[in-house]
């Protein structure tokens, strides 16, 4: 990883869409700061298209589609998009499974959560659950005093038994049935929403994050930047940003976003 320093100006110019994982990214110990909220309200302000891209739930992402100053956001690890069209008062909500295999799922789920919630000790589901259409998350250190590492490791092990994915956030354990995640979800809104191949449009996103299950977004593009919480991380994440903020989570994001605006607001390099 390098310094977000060394990050030469001239491609952050060419920069068009923002993207950024929420939890412990755009938050700090849980909350999410003025700091944060105003940082995308001047990217937006700038002209860049600004997308969240979480595993927290369907409920959460209407009101973040709605109400944030964002472009559209991709919720439960990539099981949707949502993209609110105000002009037009409509909301577009693109799911990757139809709502038959939705309710299939959940009683998969359902069976699946009793049985990590009776193996793993200190574990509970996690508060977000009743908003959520497509994954089960488990709480292991947001409401619950933090588990270790072993136990994690467990109900990672327990929803991948069952056939389900699963990834690791900040915060939770999130596991669903299908083979998608935040990048494969991510090409689907770019096409449809914006018209844009990411594959050859590189140099024109930047994504920001943090965990485990932001790595698919690390591997894959070129300009990826992990807040320096990132570091707690590098035993499990194999594919690592390409560069890495001073601070951490909020903060860094913050310093992201100035050095984004800096770079679009020079005219030299």
């Amino acid at each position: 990883m390098q310094p977000l320093t060394e990050f030469p100006k001239n491609e952050l110019r060419k920069v068009r869409f923002v993207l950024a994982d929420i939890d412990d990214t755009l938050t700090e110990n849980g909350r999410l700061p003025s700091s944060s909220f105003k940082a995308l309200e001047k990217l937006k302000k700038k002209g860049l298209y600004v997308i969240p891209i979480t595993g927290r739930p369907a409920g959460w992402c209407d009101h973040i589609a709605r109400m944030w100053p964002v472009d559209g956001v991709i919720g439960e690890n990539g099981a949707f998009y949502f993209f609110y069209e105000s002009s037009k008062r409509k909301m577009i909500c693109r799911f990757w499974k139809s709502l038959k295999e939705r309710d299939e799922d959940r009683i998969r789920l359902a069976n699946l959560k009793n049985k990590i919630l009776s193996t793993v000790k200190g574990c509970k589901i996690a508060s977000d659950q009743p908003y959520r259409v497509a994954d089960l998350a488990i709480d292991f250190c947001e409401d619950v005093p933090a588990l270790s590492k072993s136990k994690i490791d467990e109900i990672v092990r327990l929803f991948k038994e069952s056939g389900a994915s699963a990834k690791v956030s900040s915060i939770h354990v999130n596991g669903w049935f299908g083979n998608y995640d935040k990048l494969t979800m991510t090409r689907i809104m770019f096409e449809e929403v914006f018209e844009t191949n990411i594959d050859h449009s590189q140099k024109e996103i930047i994504f920001c994050g943090d965990s485990p299950n932001d790595e698919p977004m690390f591997d894959f593009f070129q300009h990826s930047v992990g807040v320096a919480n990132v570091l707690d991380y590098t035993d499990v994440i194999k594919k690592l940003p390409t560069w890495i903020t001073k601070k951490r989570s909020s903060v860094g994001f913050v310093e992201l976003t100035n050095n984004i605006l800096k770079a679009h607001s020079s005219v030299s390099n």
